[in-house]
Order: C-alpha cells, then structure tokens, then sequence
C-alpha cells in the first residue's frame, strides 16, 4: 500500500502558458515613491508584461505618497503592490516581482494544469 505522499507526488503536472484573449490586460502597481523596491517592481512587471502579453496590457502606476486615498479602493495594505483589474476576477501581487513563475502564476497566465 502506497502512502499519500507517494501518490500525490505522481500527480505533480508540468505548468502550460494560459492562451491569453485580445483583451486587453489592465494592471495597476501601487508603490510608495521611487523606492528601490518599486523601480525593481516596474521593470519586473514590464518585462513579464512584453514577453507575455505582448501589447494587450496597460500599467498604471500608483504613488501613495502622492495619492494615498487611491489606495483604499482595491485594499491596498503593502507595497509594492500589483493589481490586475481585468481581466476578471481580481488579483493581487505583492513585492518586487521578482520570482517571474509566481507573477505568472498570480496573475493566471501560467497554471499547474
């Protein structure tokens, strides 16, 4: 009799791209200033952005310093933070954006499926 972590290993299934729509992508990063963290973060998300979306996207980019209120609709409760605002349903990212697999899974356009 094979124990649950020797079948639950066998299950483990390799990742595949999302085929993304001609929607486009809406994103929204929502920083505190022009930290190290958050220049780190839009060059991060730009890049993800050209190789996997390929034009379909617009980044906005949120200052709280400049504009804290704007953070109070999507939540906002650390930075940097991306949203994806479309398409639906929301999803919420927070850091550097550093570990490309993690945004990729975050955001939906690469699945364990």
């Amino acid at each position: 009799m094979k124990s649950k972590k020797e079948n639950s290993d066998k299950r483990i299934k390799k990742e595949k791209p999302v085929k993304t729509t001609n929607d486009k992508w809406v994103l929204r990063l929502y920083v505190a200033g022009q930290t190290p963290k958050a220049i780190t973060a839009f060059a991060n998300l730009k890049k993800i952005c050209e190789e996997q979306l390929k034009g379909k996207y617009s980044i906005e980019v949120i200052d709280l310093l400049k504009n804290p209120k704007l953070g109070s609709a999507d939540q906002i409760l650390a930075l940097p933070t991306l949203v994806r605002k479309l398409p639906v349903p929301i999803r919420k990212i927070i850091g550097d954006l550093s570990d490309t697999e993690r945004v990729l899974v975050g955001l939906n356009i690469l699945t364990g499926s």
